[in-house]
């Protein structure tokens, strides 16, 4: 059985709802980052962390990389033009949104009070917007981002995007607030959400 240390409103979301949408079960430690708990099995303190057999993962990237290469879901098999294709958004979201918010965050609440400059996040928001427009032509007619087919890089997006909302970084085009809706509307999304 794996665990999953982290709390529910960090990137650990991503992980627990990767692992109901596999129906695999899972020890959930809802250890806050920077946390004795959390340090113990990541020395920077960051969450999530996955144990295997003792080991630790960290990264939510990483986890849900590893769980979908181990069980064949969630993902295309390495080696192929469409997991390059899957990787490549993978990479655009951890870029242009993950990136984008964490420094937004990181100015708002994480970073030490005097060390906060809040007149970069009209930048970044600028940033975040014009970025939401290649997502909606990365998504297409969809459903997912890989067309029919569901893939961690979704998991990331909708995770990304609640973020931002949750920041107050608006999001307008229909597509993608439908995007958004249909896949938090998933069973797996409220399971893995329902353990906070």
């Amino acid at each position: 059985m794996y665990k999953v240390i982290g709390a529910v409103k960090t990137r650990t979301l991503r992980v627990l709802w990767m692992l109901e949408e596999l129906g695999l079960p899972y020890e959930h430690n809802a250890a806050a980052p920077g946390s004795d708990d959390a340090k113990a099995m990541n020395g920077t303190g960051k969450v999530p962390v996955l144990l295997v057999d003792d080991t630790p993962i960290t990264d939510s990237v990483a986890i849900m990389t590893y769980l979908a290469d181990k069980h064949g879901a969630l993902t295309f098999p390495a080696g192929t033009i469409e997991r390059a294709k899957q990787d490549g958004h993978t990479n655009f979201l951890l870029e242009e949104f993950d990136a984008v918010l964490w420094m937004a965050g990181k100015h708002s609440f994480v970073l030490p009070e005097e060390l906060r400059v809040p007149a970069v996040k009209p930048s970044l928001k600028w940033e975040f917007e014009r970025s939401l427009s290649r997502l909606a032509e990365r998504l297409g007619k969809g459903p997912f981002l890989m067309g029919e087919t569901m893939t961690i890089a979704d998991i990331l997006a909708v995770h990304c995007l609640g973020w931002a909302i949750a920041a107050k970084f608006p999001i307008e085009a229909p597509v993608l607030r439908d995007y958004f809706s249909r896949l938090r509307d998933r069973p797996a999304y409220g399971a893995a959400l329902s353990r906070s």
